[in-house]
């Protein structure tokens, strides 16, 4: 039996067939195609901004990510230790169209970041039917907070996660005679999955949420494996992140912060949860 009804149907009303969901399911997935075109046209038409200002910014020395460290470094007392040194690297393209591929997944990749509080606003709309009206009062704002974690995620990314790689291993090298000269496909394939990986981390905590609304997450069983969770954040961070310590620890706190604010949330659904079942036995 389908899940889902037509809008505006009542419960003797016929449900919706599979067919039925699939046009629902093309109307949305349109509407957001729509969406990803009309951002993409809109980083298209600013590309030169976005690409020598946002895209190649990390490469920089006068990032702003860089300048502020650099600041909060001497301000603290440590001189120049936060300071990032020059970026030491050279740019090319050594494919006939590798320039025009490198723009076109700018742009589509940018059309979706732009439109993404719509493609998720789409989802919600079809997903929404088959909630029911407890359920629907409980998610009101989820549109919201998946969307304000996402872009928090990808402004972390942009400038914590990314710049430190990028500074890493620019001026990583193994003998003075070898230069550094990047390809321009290699440096978006690099930074661009951190900056979406970022965006996609800081759902944790909704993910949880949910887990814990539907009784597969508890609070004690997140506060049991605390460490371990720690730990796999940790390796997790080492990974995309330069292995140095500094860049380990600035990029591993938000992550630990969100898994502390998962705790709690959790803990929040499960004393909803004791107060309704205690007010249906009274």
């Amino acid at each position: 039996m389908s899940i889902f009804k037509k809008k505006g149907s009542t419960s003797s009303r016929a449900e919706m067939s599979f067919i039925d969901h699939l046009d629902e399911l093309r109307k949305h997935l349109f509407r957001s195609v729509i969406a990803v075109v009309i951002g993409a046209l809109a980083i298209a038409y600013f590309n030169s901004f976005i690409i020598k200002k946002i895209l190649m910014g990390p490469t920089h020395a006068d990032f702003a990510t860089y300048t502020y460290l650099c600041k909060l470094g001497h301000a603290l007392g440590f001189d120049k230790t936060l300071c990032l040194e020059e970026i030491h690297v050279k740019m090319q393209s050594n494919a006939v169209a590798g320039q025009f591929n490198v723009f076109m997944n700018i742009v589509l990749i940018g059309g979706f970041i732009v439109a993404f509080p719509y493609i998720f606003w789409q989802f919600w709309l079809f997903v929404k039917p088959a909630l029911k009206a407890n359920e629907m009062k409980n998610t009101s704002k989820v549109i919201f907070w998946v969307s304000f974690l996402f872009f928090i995620g990808i402004l972390f990314g942009y400038f914590v996660v990314a710049p430190y790689t990028i500074h890493f291993f620019a001026n990583f090298t193994i003998d003075e005679n070898i230069e550094n000269i990047w390809t321009l496909t290699s440096y978006f394939n690099t930074i661009v999955p951190l900056i979406m990986g970022s965006g996609i981390a800081f759902q944790l905590p909704l993910v949880l949420f949910f887990l814990a609304k539907i009784d597969i997450v508890t609070t004690k069983f997140l506060k049991k494996y605390r460490r371990h969770a720690i730990l796999i954040i940790v390796i997790f961070v080492s990974i995309i992140t330069p292995p140095d310590m500094l860049s380990t620890i600035i990029c591993s706190i938000p992550l630990v912060l969100l898994y502390e604010i998962s705790i709690i949330l959790c803990s929040r659904v499960e004393r909803k949860k004791s107060a309704e079942e205690i007010a249906e036995w009274s």
